[in-house]
């Protein structure tokens, strides 16, 4: 008798392969390049593409500070003794150098119109890189979950305004789950009203912002025109209050706030080239530096004053703005209330696209270029942050947890400062945008894609902080009065140092390979080099997305 072959005998097999065979073409991307482990939103962003200007830049930032989050800028520096004015001043400054750092790194993305994720093999190189992609993901998730909570809260106020009896929901849920059915009822029409929104693309994402821009500063006005009509602020020791820190602890704590405000946009300061790279030109977002630090004074100006309000009205301090209006219980006061907790949630929505979720999403995109785009990585960031991490257990019971997410900014400081310090001291504006995207290219900078000076400098940003990062995450941990203040200088050491120390190291032992009389630019470069390939077959001269792949089809 004959043998069946073992194709015969498992007949079943190559159904099987088949059928893996189908799932893998379907969920691997059409414009994936296995060769250079890029796709369509990994590339540089065509001209097509590219539509925000200057004042969808103003737009977005105002949107960004006028939000519930932006009200409580103030609350923790005033708790711990500073006046209200001292606040508002720490709070401009802090702003004003985030600013001028996201100037700065923003330029890349403008100029080369790349995102984070590729312009960290630049000074990294290219397999080190991803270490400071994930790391930047990790938190980029983790805030995510966390701004989702805040949404969930402007949603809860909006069902209070629209069924008061909400407030009497009885909880079906144990405590030890750290939410309640009223809450969680709140946080998944959250969740369902949020998921859509990240199917928005990219380059236009600016009409959220301009929506958000023109709403929330109405909102803000509003809110306080109602407080000051109401009470008169004037009347509370809380808008007379005196700083009662003096001299050294004065000074140290003025600059753990300015560290602890610079840490809050320490994420931005990395990944605004995912932004800017959508700009005309890279003279779009230089107004960065002076809409940042002034929206985020007025509206932590604004939250002194719903603080100093609601003293006098209700006889404790509400730093947030949503148990303000949930204390409208009137019926043109639920109506109010219902359209600022509107208007707010657009907001915070916008917040945690803007800083999290496409941050995260780009991160995942240039982890795994095959299958996931930005539209992809931002639904999956959207399952992970809001229920894999269940937030509210992370703000309920682990408050260590928040200090620790805040304390970040130690190892993004050195981060920024590397980028900064490769792109204007080393290389002098002068990348090869299409070498980033090799694997064996100049920016490889030996066998393991490390580059050894970048290596160093990062230890040295932020190894220094790690013995006064310690006692935020357990306070049981004490440590010398020095040891704190260098962490009180966190931002400032931890970029400086590694700028510094990255320019020195380079300079004394160059990477020759990479540096170029000429940048290499997205456009003009691949413009003239393919000019008369363009001619012969009948290409039109405007670039899009045929321009990379006439670049593909030359690697």
């Amino acid at each position: 008798m004959v043998k069946d072959s073992p194709s015969e005998s498992n007949g079943d097999l190559p159904d099987r392969a088949g059928f893996w065979s189908k799932v893998h073409k379907r969920v691997q991307l059409n414009s994936a390049d296995a060769i250079r482990r890029s796709n369509a939103d990994l590339d540089p962003v065509p001209p097509q593409r590219r539509t925000w200007r200057t004042y969808n830049f103003v737009m977005y930032w105002i949107s960004d500070n006028f939000s519930p989050n932006g009200f409580r800028n103030a609350a923790s520096l005033m708790e711990i003794g500073m006046s209200w004015r001292d606040s508002l001043v720490c709070v401009v400054i802090a702003q004003f150098i985030t600013g001028l750092v996201i100037v700065f790194n923003g330029v890349v993305g403008s100029r080369y119109h790349i995102s984070f994720s590729v312009q960290a093999r630049a000074s990294f190189g290219y397999y080190f890189g991803y270490l400071m992609i994930v790391m930047r993901m990790i938190v980029g998730i983790f805030w995510y979950g966390i701004n989702a909570y805040t949404g969930a809260e402007c949603v809860r106020s909006m069902i209070y305004a629209i069924w008061p009896s909400f407030h009497h929901l009885k909880n079906g849920l144990p405590l030890s789950a750290h939410i309640d059915t009223q809450f969680m009822t709140a946080y998944v029409v959250y969740f369902v009203i949020v998921l859509p929104m990240h199917l928005i693309p990219m380059h236009r994402l600016k009409w959220l912002f301009l929506v958000k821009a023109i709403t929330t500063p109405i909102v803000g006005f509003a809110i306080i025109g109602w407080v000051i009509h109401t009470v008169g602020v004037s009347q509370t020791s809380l808008w007379t209050q005196k700083t009662t820190l003096h001299g050294s602890t004065l000074a140290w704590t003025f600059l753990n706030g300015l560290y602890a405000n610079i840490g809050s946009w320490s994420t931005l300061a990395i990944n605004v080239p995912d932004f800017t790279r959508y700009a005309v030109d890279d003279r779009a977002a230089y107004i960065t530096a002076f809409v940042l630090p002034a929206t985020g004074a007025l509206v932590t100006f604004f939250g002194v004053v719903v603080a100093a309000g609601s003293d006098i009205l209700y006889g404790k301090i509400f730093w947030d703005p949503l148990l303000l209006i949930d204390e409208w219980t009137s019926r043109g006061g639920r109506a109010a209330a219902f359209f600022c907790a509107f208007f707010f949630l657009i907001s915070q929505i916008g917040v945690n696209i803007a800083a999290n979720s496409v941050s995260a999403a780009n991160d995942l995109n240039c982890l795994f270029p095959r299958y996931i785009n930005i539209r992809r990585g931002q639904i999956i960031v959207a399952f992970l942050g809001s229920w894999a991490l269940t937030p509210w257990n992370i703000l309920t019971s682990a408050p260590a947890f928040i200090s620790f997410m805040a304390g970040y900014a130690v190892w993004l400081g050195p981060i920024a400062g590397i980028l900064l310090s490769d792109f204007y001291l080393v290389h002098k504006q002068k990348y090869d945008v299409w070498e980033l995207y090799n694997e064996h290219g100049i920016y490889r900078y030996n066998k393991w894609g490390t580059n050894w000076r970048a290596f160093v400098a990062f230890f040295i940003g932020w190894v220094p902080l790690l013995p006064g990062f310690i006692p935020t995450v357990n306070s049981s941990i004490k440590v010398s009065a020095g040891i704190q203040h260098l962490y009180d200088l966190g931002y400032f050491y931890g970029c400086g140092s590694a700028m510094l120390s990255y320019h020195l190291l380079c300079r004394f032992w160059p990477a020759e390979e990479t540096m170029l009389d000429r940048a290499v630019l997205p456009d003009e470069d691949l413009l003239q080099t393919h000019s008369g390939l363009m001619m012969e077959e009948g290409i039109e001269a405007a670039l899009g997305d045929q321009v990379v792949e006439i670049k593909r089809d030359n690697y």
